[in-house]
């Protein structure tokens, strides 16, 4: 049987929430994360069903240069079909309308546990856009992790940057550039956009003895996938020792600029085939190179993280491309092998 205060929405969570006046208090979220790479994504229809098909470039034709009564090299691009795939979360949120009826403030209380389910699909699916892999967990959808995991070997394990840790406690930095022609999200024909919530009244349930009591219920759907069309696009620098990182032992600017030499994006920058560069790390790997920015010696005095605004906001930027923050990347990831 379900504990009372830990499956449910009990009456200690709503003075939890109640202010003395008997107002509902803003809740302060302790396990929220900073997941930016939503926002700088942008998402794309399927072209089928649940599924986008789309075809990668693998290679350029050949051209030849031209003689009087001789004729053209005949020549083709070579050229590859990807299917990528949709997976979809959902959650409900029930609360006993008994409990709603002492509240006093209905409408509070069911918005501050949608709130608190959203942000906790928000966590999961910024975390699946990293690790989630369609060959262990079929049902989710292919994340980054799972296209850039190996180095070298051609294709996208070239763009994959080995930083040098062997052990189990290794994070990654990635550049991803968001576009229609690069790297973007999905969802399925005929639905929309990221998350929903449905309202959906009062209802009827049982409790583990197969009594009925009324509720007041709440769906929460997010139809999401992830499409990497030119994969020249992204670059990943893997096997980051944290332990050694934070001992200051790690050149993470060394891999950084040759993560950014990486990137086809870098010759573009500005073109509309340019699209939307971000580099994306955690708080840990943020501070350490935040630390070897200012700790500036006498041969190393030169600013390598620059203040700018994003959108109305303030950033870190490294060679003009905004650097995000996100609890989404761990520090236990396992080490990146050669292809």
């Amino acid at each position: 049987m379900a504990t009372l205060g830990n499956t449910f929405v009990d009456l200690i969570d709503i003075y939890k929430q109640t202010d003395p006046n008997g107002s509902t208090a803003t809740i302060i979220e302790l396990l929220k994360q900073q997941n930016p790479i939503l926002d700088d994504a942008i998402a794309m229809e399927c072209n089928k069903g649940s599924e986008h098909l789309h075809t990668i470039r693998t290679g350029l034709p050949s051209v030849s240069w031209g003689a009087l009564y001789q004729g053209i090299t005949q020549s083709k691009a070579k050229q590859q079909q990807v299917t990528d795939t949709t997976g979809y979360l959902e959650a409900l949120a029930t609360i006993d309308e008994r409990v709603l009826n002492l509240s006093k403030n209905e409408a509070g209380v069911r918005l501050n546990e949608a709130m608190a389910f959203m942000e906790s699909m928000n966590q999961e699916a910024a975390s699946g856009l990293f690790y989630h892999d369609t060959a262990s967990t079929p049902e989710k959808f292919k994340g980054l992790s799972a296209r850039f995991n190996a180095i070298g070997g051609g294709g996208a394990g070239e763009q994959v940057i080995d930083a040098g840790g062997t052990g189990s406690d290794n994070t990654s930095i990635w550049f991803v550039t968001w576009g229609d022609r690069h790297c973007h999200l999905l969802y399925p024909q005929g639905t929309k956009a990221g998350l929903q919530r449905d309202d959906m009244g009062r209802q009827r349930v049982l409790d583990d003895n197969n009594n009925p009591y009324y509720v007041k219920e709440e769906k929460f759907t997010w139809h999401l996938g992830l499409a990497v069309k030119d994969w020249r696009y992204v670059s990943r620098v893997a096997n980051i020792d944290v332990s050694e990182m934070q001992a200051g032992n790690v050149k993470l600017y060394d891999f950084m600029r040759k993560a950014y030499y990486k990137l086809q994006s870098r010759i573009r920058r500005g073109d509309a085939a340019g699209g939307r560069q971000v580099i994306y790390c955690n708080r840990d790997v943020l501070e350490a190179l935040d630390a070897l920015a200012t700790n500036a010696g006498a041969g190393d005095n030169f600013v390598r993280l620059k203040d700018s605004e994003l959108e109305g906001q303030e950033v870190l930027t490294y060679r003009g491309i905004p650097i995000r923050e996100t609890d989404a990347l761990l520090n236990t990831e396992a080490r990146v092998l050669s292809a």
